[in-house]
């Protein structure tokens, strides 16, 4: 008798009953992946799309030199990872470590244009790719569950490593980058709970705090004192 009546109260504590006038039944809700917070452990898997470019400061050489400009373009990149999330703290806690280790492939640019730039033609644009290894560490703060649904802030550190610079044409391509960097991460993101998995888009800031110029003695590094990292990207996290 006792086992009915503990099911019964679980299907009754799982789902939720939507009515309209005169008590009928409109639809029923089911609270997906009930246990979910009594692990401690999530891992899990992530996609990135990501808009990025370089923040950059001219230097006195640019300034004194008035036949040239030199602008940052916004591009786009493709990075893919793994999650492993850690509850801090018990059931009730709303602190989770992450640790998302991954890979992303980025092309960023420097347009340097002749003041005035009379044509197209006269536009030279500096490509720097790499293929970057990202250690993320960082913190999330979950709101309560809302049957299916929660809210969520993130935030930390990231250590990043330049596997690879690929300079299509080196005569062309010569403003270089650091190998490492470390970058100021945080965002916002929504916890949508399904029968096997849990989905979860984030939007994420993310701010360089090392200036990776190389320098240089060619026009577009002298042109240039500091050269840090800016970028915004949409993660589609799902884990399990």
């Amino acid at each position: 008798m006792l086992l009915p009546a503990a099911a019964s109260a679980q299907r009754k504590s799982s789902s939720k009953a939507t009515r309209g006038k005169g008590g009928s039944v409109k639809s029923i809700t089911v609270k997906n992946l009930p246990a979910y917070d009594d692990r401690w452990f999530h891992p899990g898997m992530y996609v990135a799309f990501t808009g990025s470019r370089f923040l950059i400061e001219q230097s006195q050489y640019y300034i004194n030199n008035q036949n040239v400009t030199a602008n940052s373009v916004i591009s786009p990149s493709l990075g893919v990872g793994f999650i492993g999330d850690a509850r801090l703290g018990g059931p009730e806690s709303p602190f989770v470590l992450r640790l998302a280790p991954g890979v992303s492939f980025q092309t960023r640019s420097v347009e340097f244009r002749p003041r005035g730039y009379p044509n197209a033609d006269s536009i030279v644009t500096q490509e720097v790719t790499s293929t970057v290894l990202q250690f993320p560490l960082l913190v999330k703060y979950q709101s309560d569950r809302r049957r299916n649904s929660r809210v969520y802030l993130i935030g930390g550190l990231s250590p990043n490593l330049t596997a690879s610079n690929r300079r299509s044409d080196p005569l062309k391509n010569q403003l270089r980058a650091l190998d490492s960097d470390l970058t100021l991460e945080y965002g916002v993101g929504l916890d949508l709970f399904y029968p096997l998995f849990k989905l979860a888009p984030e939007l994420r800031f993310s701010h360089g705090l090392r200036n990776l110029l190389v320098a240089d003695d060619n026009v577009f590094s002298r042109s240039l004192q500091r050269m840090t990292t800016n970028s915004v990207t949409l993660y589609i996290n799902i884990q399990n």
